[in-house]
């Protein structure tokens, strides 16, 4: 695989995007973390700050709307290419230690109005009037699946590592997350928010979050054939893409869609529980333990938004509802404190508040759920 950077032009050797100038290429300048260039009718853009796996700051988000919104309006570009630098991976999320900062100094509104350029950039990359294509490898979580996730043309490997690990640090699924979780098949997506696990490239596609895996040594011949498929239709160009380079590797949650089906249909947490702990074996045992390790009200949060966006199947409402419930979140002790235990005195040890699900205030968790936008 060429170093992460570099994107190979056809008939050429491989430069890097910096490097690549030509009377086609608009090459605009790094203002933050992002770069974005054109290479004939591509359009392409690279999440550059890899010592922090890509993780999104406020610039960044900035510069991403605005390089977006301009090649909606711009004729000349056919199809927009979305990748990240570094070897570990395509984006880590939100920058958590900012957001711990926000909630902790008293900032909630300016970081509630980050929250919402990132929810519209989400919604801009799903009704996108171009094909997107997004080429995910290594870590993706959090903001970084609303990214990847929503585009039209959803590119991983095998080995990629996704989650949308928030209850684990007194937060809910955002980013449109619940939307695409809600989509899942069965109750998976119940499954994966409440016990924040980590899911493969393989189980991406198998979730709906991807759709097709290609080997990541091939990643830079399949960007070298984008532009034979300049001007198609974005199901068209996928077919073909995944005829070339396509990858299969077996998706473990399909293999346990039984008993996490079985278990994560009950109707309320507490019914979730039960089931797993009647059921005896070590995966549901590991399930209920991650569960109960997880805070108690995100946890209600989690299962209400994702049952809700399940009903609705609308990604705007999903936002909507999502920045109701960051709203909410970010005025109780759980956020800061799960941020503190997980990543920055990495203790492991959060005291959530309250410490018991039977003790979360699930009135006030259903009104936000439930409120009009």
């Amino acid at each position: 695989m060429l170093p992460s950077g570099r994107f190979r032009i056809r008939g050429a050797s491989a430069i890097s995007w910096q490097q690549h100038r030509s009377r086609n290429d608009r090459t605009r300048p790094i203002k933050t973390f992002i770069h974005s260039a054109r290479n004939g009718s591509l359009g392409l853009i690279e999440l550059r700050r890899p010592a922090a796996i890509n993780a999104l700051t406020r610039g960044m988000l900035v510069e991403l709307t605005e390089v977006f919104t301009a090649w909606a309006q711009d004729p000349t570009v056919s199809m927009v290419v979305l990748r990240g630098a570094g070897e570990r991976g395509f984006c880590a999320g939100g920058d958590i230690k900012d957001f711990h900062a926000a909630v902790t100094e008293s900032e909630h509104a300016r970081f509630l109005e980050l929250l919402s350029l990132e929810f519209d950039l989400n919604e801009t990359i799903s009704s996108y009037p171009k094909p997107v294509l997004t080429l995910v490898h290594g870590l993706c979580m959090g903001g970084g699946i609303g990214l990847a996730s929503h585009a039209s043309i959803r590119i991983t490997t095998p080995e990629a590592r996704f989650a949308m690990p928030e209850t684990r640090i007194g937060y809910s699924p955002d980013v449109g997350g619940t939307h695409l979780m809600g989509r899942a098949p069965g109750h998976l997506g119940e499954y994966l928010v409440l016990t924040a696990s980590t899911f493969s490239g393989a189980d991406a596609v198998e979730l709906g979050f991807a759709d097709m895996m290609v080997e990541s040594e091939r990643f830079e011949e399949l960007a070298d054939a984008l532009e034979d498929f300049e001007a198609m239709p974005a199901p068209e160009i996928a077919a073909g893409l995944e005829v070339l380079f396509g990858s299969f590797a077996a998706s473990g949650l399909a293999a346990a869609r039984p008993w996490i089906d079985a278990a994560f249909s009950a109707p309320d947490l507490a019914g979730i529980l039960e089931r797993l702990d009647a059921m005896g074996h070590r995966a549901a045992a590991e399930a209920a333990a991650a569960i109960r390790a997880n805070s108690p009200t995100s946890l209600e949060c989690a299962l209400a938004a994702v049952r809700a966006a399940r009903a609705e199947d609308h990604l705007r409402s999903a936002l909507d509802r999502e920045l109701r419930v960051a709203d909410y979140l970010m005025h109780r002790p759980d956020l800061a404190e799960g941020i503190r235990a997980q990543v920055i005195d990495k203790d492991r040890n959060p005291a959530w508040t309250p410490a018991r699900l039977d003790e979360v205030d699930t009135a006030a968790v259903a009104a936000v759920i439930a409120e009009a936008p």
